[in-house]
């Protein structure tokens, strides 16, 4: 059987200074414009995927509003599966197909809480969930797109793992400053600038008073 790991596009918003929330959560950034533009994206894409932290901040539904178009598989991190019963994702899920990813560091007691809902759990990764792993599980089930919409924690494992092929940002016209205000990318960070995955920048779109730039990895 043919090997492949799906593709990975990551979309943001972030302030002109590289926020994608304020120190208190607040992540309210995007227009009604890009709005709809991410929705088409969504659109698009077999999987979304986001880390615990998003959910538990946001209580997001990851689903297709603002364009016509189905609605991709729901694709959470949560190594611990402490995902509240009471979320969005979890009270959806009868609609929408749904994937919890857990380590193996999941206690009986969260574990049997998921198995109460209609979702597929995946567990990868002893203390913490091998995103590279995942990615070769997804891509065995047939899933080609993930459009990556996590915080700044999940995206850095997926960029520090060679992971992303596509970058959709959206520079938001608002300066949020801060030192716990989070940023595009967490974690530990390069300590040099040529360990940077190289990327070519394919397009600029202007809408009104936000920008969208896309790139592609080289």
């Amino acid at each position: 059987m043919e090997k492949f790991n799906p593709k990975i596009i990551l979309s943001a918003a972030i302030s002109i200074d590289g926020k994608i929330a304020t120190g208190s959560g607040d992540s309210k950034l995007s227009s009604k414009k890009d709005l709809i533009r991410l929705h088409q994206l969504r659109s698009q894409v077999d999987a979304i995927l986001i880390g615990k932290n998003t959910v538990n901040k946001d209580d997001p539904l990851l689903n297709v509003r603002y364009s016509r178009g189905r609605n991709p598989i729901r694709i959470i991190l949560d190594s611990r599966g402490t995902i509240s019963n009471k979320s969005k994702i979890l009270q959806t899920s009868y609609q929408i197909k749904t994937i919890i990813v857990v380590s193996k560091k999941i206690t009986k007691r969260n574990l049997q809480k998921l198995k109460n809902f209609p979702i597929e759990i995946l567990i990868i990764g002893k203390n913490q969930i091998n995103v590279k792993t995942l990615m070769s599980s997804l891509g065995k089930r047939k899933i080609k797109t993930v459009l990556l919409e996590g915080g700044g924690t999940i995206n850095w494992e997926f960029i520090k793992n060679n992971l992303v092929d596509e970058f959709f940002i959206t520079i938001t016209p608002f300066i949020l400053g801060g030192k716990n205000a989070i940023s595009l990318v967490q974690g530990k960070g390069f300590d040099k600038v040529t360990k940077s995955p190289k990327l070519r920048l394919n397009r600029i779109k202007r809408l009104e008073n936000d920008l969208v730039l896309h790139y592609t990895k080289l």
